[in-house]
This record gives C-alpha cells, sequence and structure tokens, in this order.
C-alpha cells in the first residue's frame, strides 16, 4: 500500500452566494490559474471545497472565508 502527499495548489479566494446587494456571502479558495479565464470568458472554476461557479467578485481584506475551502487549504502541505 503507498500513500500520495497533497501539496497545497496556489489558490486565492473568489466570491459566491450573493447577498441582496449583489455582494458575496463568503468567498471560497480556487486555483489561481483559473480566475482570470473565468471571469473574461464566464467559465466556471471548482472551488477546494467542490463548489461550482463563475467568477464575479474578488475579495478585500477581511471578506469571509467558506468554512469548508479554509479547512481543507490549511490542512495542505505547501508545494516544493
Amino acid at each position: 500500500m503507498s500513500t500520495e502527499t497533497l501539496t497545497k495548489p496556489e489558490t486565492t479566494p473568489e466570491g459566491t452566494d450573493t447577498t441582496d446587494d449583489d455582494s458575496p456571502k463568503m468567498f471560497h479558495y480556487v486555483k489561481k490559474n483559473k480566475i482570470a479565464e473565468s471571469a473574461v470568458m464566464g467559465t466556471h472554476v471548482v472551488a477546494l471545497c467542490g463548489e461550482v461557479f463563475p467568477v464575479t467578485k474578488s475579495p478585500k481584506p477581511g471578506s469571509p472565508v467558506c468554512p469548508a475551502c479554509k479547512e481543507i487549504y490549511d490542512g495542505l502541505r505547501p508545494g516544493d
């Protein structure tokens, strides 16, 4: 039996779950290289927690982060 170590992907929080004023309720961690493509082309990204959505907003310091994404991100080991 072999084991595999997960490395921490390069991610950044992106918004979903909008509120009445069109601002996201929380932000999710997604792969950085997919953000611009999603924002420009409207393609969907997959967050660490599994949520699928198009990028429409960028986070500001202090923005709420999805607890599931944060837990997964914090559990990953840094890349080489």
